[in-house]
């Protein structure tokens, strides 16, 4: 479906079954996406766990790495687990079409991170100028790729109670918009906000090492202006769900 980011997919479109994981190539007839074009906006891919829960389940074991197979086994929330692991899978799988390379045999490695220069910032593949962002909450997971530094958040709007805890992580203009909404619209104008910040800081490496007051980027149904030499966009998310994307607009662009 068209977006402002140019298309949202869904990898039901893009059927995962039709890749062998544990093989070299996708099956017979699997669709490649084609790489992202510099200066193009990111590829979008949306994830609904719950749409692939018998797929993942039997690809993880092949798709995945120790560490990411780790990381799922450590989620105690089974909900949580099993977003984690559709949203992993789908990655992998992804990277493995866009490179053409076995989906577990993808280098998947950090750049440095920009603040203190340690191994965590940018997600990023090993020997190779394509760029990734991913976010899962709920059942909801969200992936980005480009051809340059981007990053993607998605969220569960929160609850009210929730919104006045984290009030604090608004620009002073975003809490001046929220106090003039009625109660029920709080919730959703909070979580808009804080998505395009987590989306923003992710795409400069730094995620919320930084303090995400510091941004004014909106409340509203539209994003407020990005930083210069970037794009902020909303993506269209089910309900009772926001998500954002960032990116590094080209030179020139």
């Amino acid at each position: 479906m068209p977006t402002a980011t140019g298309v949202l997919l869904d990898p039901a479109e893009f059927d995962p079954a039709g890749f062998a994981p544990a093989g070299p190539r996708p099956a017979d007839g699997a669709r490649r996406p084609a790489l992202p074009r510099a200066g193009a906006p990111p590829h979008v891919w949306l994830v609904r766990a719950q749409h692939h829960r018998a797929f993942v389940l039997g690809s993880a074991p092949d798709v995945l790495d120790a560490e990411e197979r780790a990381r799922a086994a450590a989620l105690r929330v089974p909900a949580d687990r099993e977003c984690y692991l559709a949203t992993h899978v789908a990655l992998r799988l992804l990277l493995g079409a866009y490179l053409e390379r076995p989906p577990r045999e993808v280098p998947l490695t950090r750049v440095p991170c920009p603040s203190c220069g340690g191994p965590h910032g940018r997600p990023s593949v090993a020997g190779h100028p394509l760029h990734y962002s991913l976010s899962h909450s709920g059942s909801l997971g969200l992936l980005a790729f480009a051809a340059t530094p981007v990053g993607v958040d998605t969220e569960t709007v929160p609850s009210p109670a929730a919104v006045r805890e984290a009030s604090d992580a608004l620009h002073p203009r975003e809490l001046a918009e929220l106090a003039l909404l009625p109660a029920e619209a709080r919730p959703p104008a909070f979580s808009r906000a804080w998505v395009r910040k987590e989306a923003y800081l992710k795409g400069l490496g730094i995620g919320l090492a930084d303090d995400p007051a510091s941004w004014y980027l909106g409340t509203g149904v539209e994003p407020a202006e990005p930083p210069p030499g970037w794009h902020l966009s909303d993506v269209a998310a089910p309900p009772g769900s926001t998500a954002a994307l960032a990116w590094r607009g080209a030179p020139g662009t």
